[in-house]
């Protein structure tokens, strides 16, 4: 594939999927939805569809008669034969199931790290599939496994992309692969395809015939049907969990979601959320997609560990000495024009290691100017903190709103007492940003393009239960004054 490639949209990548990169599956999922409309002799010609392919038919008998769907029912020998005893619905979406992953786990064709990033995606997409069966264990088992196929390829536009395989796959493989910002992601992703993944997704899904369902939930997955909630929830939860470091308020909220959808408490909930990831390995077995099964996260570790206290990186004492380097850094930038980010990084960087804080970042005003959103996060537990750290400017007398309106450095020193600013006075702390704040304290400071305020600095020492002294609260606003002066030179 050549860089001119590039830019087609869904109509070329959809096309060059369905033809080119995945006929056997695209053939198989089209000739089963037309088998589906023809109740007579569906069954007979399901069997006789997938005959002359041994290695498909054994998947589809293994998984047949496996703890998931055989239910105590006798062993069955003949695809057929399982159609009858388990519904056509159930084996025509095992049969999709099986064709997908071997298509997926026998492409020889791609990078290690494509093909390791298409396995974690993978993964993810059969976990997904499996909570979603789980959320809906009291429907009929006809929703219940279109519930499960529409999970499974809620993400097959993605799949489908990596599975293709190539230098250009490569190389926007080592793009994304260059940042953890979602906005960065995505915009990569739309530049280089000219399209989004979803977007993707749905082309395949009405290219192939692949149901309402499955395209409705990627459309439109806030709408309040139970069975598009649960394919969102579903895909949400597997998504956090496979996570290198998972964000819990978010897992927390969305399994709280999802215990108020099925209707029990949160704790039975996560009970069965953690027996579906143990079904989930057993059943990617007996599918005989056992590279799977490293992804698949073992839910209850994963609980488990953040259950425990978090670990704290060792305390980050002052260093002057890194200070000024990185002063030193910021100096030339004001010289000579340098990137918006990398200004940002190295000012965070003198702030985290040269002041010794324990957590630091910058928050962006929103374009109504009317909340700070998180930008760059640095320091101990920075991931949950740049997907929960919202400040709401509602308050006009909040430290946050005066700094932006002041355009002044602010130092809390302890955001719970009456007189807790140390350079306004006065109750500048209400409630609903304690809940966010640091009980040792913070700093703030102006981000500023000119005379126009942008967003905040923001650091404190919540882990290490350290307080600030003037000499930090100094070379803070040391770092933030003459980062504002690059960022002024970099947009002039």
């Amino acid at each position: 594939m050549t860089l001119n490639q590039t830019h087609k949209g869904v109509e070329y990548w959809t096309k060059r999927i369905s033809e080119q990169e995945m006929p056997a599956l695209c053939s198989t999922v089209r000739d089963l939805e037309k088998l589906a409309k023809d109740d007579v002799s569906s069954l007979t010609q399901l069997g006789r569809s997938v005959m002359h392919d041994n290695a498909l038919t054994s998947k589809i008998l293994r998984v047949a008669n496996s703890a998931i769907y055989n239910k105590g029912i006798n062993h069955v020998s003949t695809v057929s034969r399982a159609a009858v005893v388990l519904g056509f619905d159930t084996i025509r979406n095992i049969c999709i199931t099986a064709r997908l992953l071997s298509s997926m786990l026998e492409n020889h064709n791609l990078s290690n790290s494509v093909f390791q990033r298409l396995l974690k995606l993978m993964a993810q997409s059969f976990h997904s599939a499996m909570i979603a069966r789980m959320m809906m264990g009291d429907r009929d088992d006809v929703l219940r496994e279109e519930v499960f196929i529409a999970s499974l390829l809620y993400r097959i536009g993605e799949s489908a992309f990596w599975s293709s395989g190539g230098v250009f796959i490569d190389e926007v493989d080592a793009k994304l692969s260059a940042t953890d910002d979602p906005n960065e992601l995505q915009s990569i992703i739309r530049n280089e395809l000219g399209a989004s993944f979803n977007q993707l997704s749905q082309g395949i899904a009405r290219s192939w015939g692949l149901g309402d369902m499955l395209l409705k939930s990627l459309t439109n997955p806030d709408v309040s049907m139970p069975e598009i909630r649960c394919i969102y929830l579903a895909d949400k939860l597997a998504e956090l969990v496979a996570q290198p470091k998972v964000n819990q308020a978010l897992l927390d909220k969305h399994l709280k979601q999802a215990a108020e959808m099925v209707d029990v408490s949160v704790e039975e909930f996560t009970l069965r959320f953690t027996r579906c990831g143990q079904a989930t390995q057993k059943l990617a077995l007996d599918y005989g997609a056992n590279p799977l099964v490293a992804f698949i996260p073992n839910v209850e570790d994963v609980l488990q560990k953040l259950a425990e206290p978090p670990e704290i990186e060792s305390i980050r004492e002052t260093d002057l000495n890194y200070q000024l380097a990185k002063l030193r850094q910021l100096t030339q930038f004001a010289i000579q024009k340098t990137d918006f980010n990398q200004i940002m990084q190295t000012a965070l960087e003198g702030i985290l290691l040269g002041v010794g804080v324990d957590r630091c970042g910058v928050l962006l005003l929103s374009p109504n100017r009317k909340l700070l959103q998180p930008r760059v996060m640095m320091g101990d537990d920075s991931d949950a903190m740049k997907a929960t750290f919202l400040i709401e400017l509602d308050d006009t007398q909040s430290v946050f709103s005066l700094c932006v309106t002041q355009k002044k450095p602010q130092w809390i020193v302890s955001p719970s007492t009456e007189s807790n600013n140390k350079l306004a006075g006065g109750n500048v702390c209400n409630d609903k940003l304690l809940q966010r704040l640091s009980r040792e304290g913070f700093i703030i400071a102006p981000l500023m393009v000119g005379n126009k305020v942008l967003g905040v600095f923001y650091a404190d020492r919540n882990f290490s239960f350290r307080r600030f002294e003037q000499t930090d609260f100094d070379a803070f606003t040391h770092f933030s004054q003459l980062a504002n002066v690059c960022f002024t030179q970099s947009l002039s």
